[in-house]
């Protein structure tokens, strides 16, 4: 039986959660495709191409954008590219250096491009790019379901959908549930900004978007109370 839970959050918004192991902690991976309502499919992509996802994806449409989160969720992209080789692929610059081959084609660079480069889907897919954090992160709205989706900024553990199909549920010790809201989360953000003003300005740029789901990349999906969660997370720069 597959590890991969297949799921539509809400219209249009489909996630591919499975278990995955960050050294001995039970993170959990998750890539996410959006239908666009001009036709077409916007894919994070952070987990294997395998058969029942690509089969979902391909129901959706024909795939047009391929993205990285950051410069650790790169491992599947050259992946992505071949399967949907008529797709542009925007990742971190952190990212295409762990190609070192130049097989991985992008068609825009977070670090590299100017600021406020506009890639395609800016209609309905928002991004705001985190120098400062240690990973690169790009944060992603979908403006017509408020929908955020990030990687590594907020974790929503224990990862318990991503872990539903295996015997390992993905219990995190001395964690608790709901990190992306806790008072652990503050500090690990707090610790993390490499650059006070940087994270400040992006932290508060997020902070201006009118969301309420928070999609991660780690840990159960937030359904609701997302904006809560972030300001909670980042308010050492929000405050």
């Amino acid at each position: 039986m597959s590890e991969t839970v297949i799921r539509e959050v809400t219209k249009n918004i489909w996630t591919f959660s499975k278990p995955f192991l960050f050294g001995t902690v039970p993170l959990g991976g998750r890539s996410t495709a959006i239908k666009l309502e001009k036709g077409g499919v916007w894919v994070l992509a952070s987990t294997a191409l395998n058969t029942e996802t690509r089969t979902k994806i391909d129901e959706l449409g024909p795939v047009k954008f391929i993205v990285s989160p950051n410069s650790g969720h790169h491992l599947f992209l050259t992946e992505f590219q071949q399967a949907y080789p008529e797709a542009k692929v925007f990742a971190t610059a952190g990212a295409l250096e762990k190609h070192p081959n130049k097989e991985l084609k992008a068609a825009g660079v977070w670090g590299k491009d100017p600021s406020g480069t506009q890639y395609g889907f800016e209609d309905e897919i928002q991004h705001c790019y985190f120098p400062a954090f240690p990973a690169k992160d790009v944060v992603f709205l979908h403006t017509p379901s408020k929908t955020l989706l990030e990687a590594d900024l907020l974790f929503n553990l224990p990862a318990t959908e991503q872990y539903s199909k295996v015997q390992d549920q993905g219990e995190t010790p001395l964690v608790g549930n709901e990190l992306c809201s806790s008072w652990l989360q503050s500090i690990l953000s707090s610790l993390a900004g490499q650059d006070k003003e940087e994270m400040t300005r992006d932290a508060q740029t997020v902070n201006g978007w009118d969301f309420d789901r928070i999609v991660p990349c780690h840990g159960d999906v937030l359904e609701t109370g997302g904006k809560k969660a972030w300001a909670d997370g980042f308010k050492i720069f929000l405050e």
